[in-house]
């Protein structure tokens, strides 16, 4: 062999050794004592085992900076293609700097330019802040920050990110304590991921909250986990370990396309598609004020009580996540009776209205479990803005063109008919009863004492007998269907998962035209 060659190939060697322990040894170490991986174990548990194809590896190790603090590339994801990175505080802590925003962009810009998901794990701190020597140079030269920056950079990472927003599924996972650019990248893509303790995002941090203002509170209570999962509803997913977080990214890809021009993956599903549910009969109790489980609802119509709830932790008193009927990928927006009795609110609005807009981005159909007493009366949501949060529901219904299916179960009054697709003329494609519905502007005990309650002489009996007459003729679904065009049918709830499997099957062509236009402007 060739000596200039062999010294090549060591010296190669040796950079590359180097590079792959990032900040060094006691530095990774430090990294598992708080319970954390290192850059490269975090991407070795999300891709497929040996498929990591890096981009620019050997950046900035001439300087001291393994890979710029950034690992980046393609790899697979059950055997699907996808571009990831991964920062690596170990080194200048996973600060952003010139070369490592470059790669950032560019992964994102890799992965829309072959339409495969993109996933970025966040451990970072935001921009980096030139050291002493740094700003020497820069004082020397006469030249500002931001003069060595090109058009593609880690502040520019937004464009990407949203010119990618609704063609490729973007998933972030904040790994570490973040801020700046590494939190307001991750609020453009469509999950985030958080991991309880380690995890938080905030644009400024306790430090300097407390020198202006004075407030002295800690990480966890200003932009934790916790937080962001109950309170702001920042955090889709909440997790305990960085591993079961990792691996959940792993299971949410197997519900979703690699595009919007692609449908979702199909599988075997090992759960007859004609299985009866006849514990339905049992879980939802006829009464509309009794309380129950809507998850139970979910578990026993999908595949394999196989359900992935999205925001689980926020606005409880709305479910919404993906399951699969005989094998294929559906969007589930529910009402949770355990919860303010189903009400919708101005936080169930918005998580609501972005969930049924990402399933019409990538051709997911929706099902929508009706069960509500309608929005949240009082000042507090009135004034909390329940009537443009609302009208962000009502948009992203009437823009959605994929397959949708409402099926009320027990009860839904006034604007819950609005907000849950249930009214014709919204753009859905079926609504469907069980025989214990009651619908109109108010249950049927209220109607009752509205029409009734005040007149003279009336009593218990008679309001008794009105209400089982009200009952039995205005909200009895058997004989509304016979006047009412709008309702595809009454089906029996042991019936509901084959129906609605035969039901989807007969929309898997559907395509709707759309007047032209750049976009509508959705009451933000």
């Amino acid at each position: 062999m060739d000596e200039l060659l062999k010294k090549r190939l060591d010296e190669l060697d040796a950079i590359k050794a180097m590079v792959k322990m990032g900040g060094g040894e006691e530095k990774i170490e430090k990294q598992h004592a708080m319970g954390k991986l290192s850059a490269r174990e975090r991407l070795e548990i999300l891709l497929d085992p040996g498929s990591l194809m890096e981009m620019n590896m050997l950046t900035g190790h001439a300087l001291g900076l393994p890979g710029d603090a950034v690992v980046c590339g393609s790899g697979t994801i059950d055997g699907r293609t996808v571009f990831a990175y991964s920062q690596d505080p170990t080194v200048r802590g996973g600060s952003i700097g010139l070369e490592h925003g470059i790669k950032m962009y560019r992964t994102v810009e890799k992965a829309l330019e072959l339409k495969v998901p993109f996933i970025g794990l966040h451990d970072s701190p935001g921009a980096r802040l030139p050291n002493e020597k740094e700003l020497e140079i820069l004082g020397k030269g006469k030249r500002s920050f931001f003069s060595s920056l090109s058009e593609k950079h880690g502040g520019s990472i937004f464009y990407p990110n949203t010119i990618a927003s609704g063609k490729i599924p973007q998933i972030s996972a904040i790994m570490g304590t973040c801020g700046g650019i590494s939190v307001y990248s991750p609020a453009l893509t469509d999950f985030i991921y958080m991991i309880e303790k380690n995890s938080h995002m905030f644009i400024t941090g306790p430090d300097v909250i407390r020198m202006v203002t004075g407030e002295n509170i800690s990480k966890d209570d200003l932009g934790g986990a916790c937080v962001h999962a109950e309170k702001t509803g920042s955090c889709d997913f909440l997790h305990t370990k960085e591993k079961s977080c990792l691996l959940d990214i792993r299971r949410l890809l197997g519900f979703l396309p690699p595009n919007c021009d692609s449908p979702p993956p199909v599988y075997q599903p090992g759960d007859d598609p004609q299985r009866s549910c006849p514990e339905l009969n049992d879980i939802v109790p006829s009464s509309p004020n009794k309380p129950y489980d809507m998850r139970q609802v979910i578990l026993t119509i999908v595949d394999n009580k196989d359900f992935l709830e999205v925001k689980r932790d926020f606005a409880r008193e709305v479910i919404v996540g993906f399951g699969r009927l005989d094998g294929k990928t559906v969007g589930i927006v529910a009402n949770q009776p355990q919860v303010l009795a189903g009400s919708m609110t101005t936080d169930s609005s918005d998580k609501q209205a972005r969930f049924i807009r990402f399933c019409d981005c990538f051709g997911i159909p929706l099902v929508l479990l009706v069960d509500t007493p309608a929005y949240m009366p009082g000042s507090h949501q009135e004034h909390s803005g329940i009537i443009r949060h609302g009208a962000k529901v009502l948009y992203a219904l009437c823009e959605a063109t994929v397959p949708r299916i409402s099926l009320v179960l027990r009860k839904a009054y006034g604007g819950g008919n609005l907000g849950m697709g249930v009214l014709p003329g919204l753009g859905n494609d079926m609504v469907l009863y069980w025989p214990i519905v009651e619908t109109g502007i108010l249950g049927a005990q209220q109607s009752v004492m509205l029409l009734y309650g005040r007149k003279p002489g009336a009593t218990k009996e008679y309001i008794a007998e009105k209400l089982t007459e009200y009952r039995e003729t205005y909200a009895n679904p058997i004989y509304d269907i016979s006047s009412n065009i709008n309702v595809q049918d009454v089906i029996t709830p042991a019936e509901t998962r084959n129906y609605l499997i035969r039901a989807l099957a007969t929309m898997a062509d559907k395509r709707r035209t759309r007047h032209g236009k750049r976009h509508g402007n959705i009451p933000l």
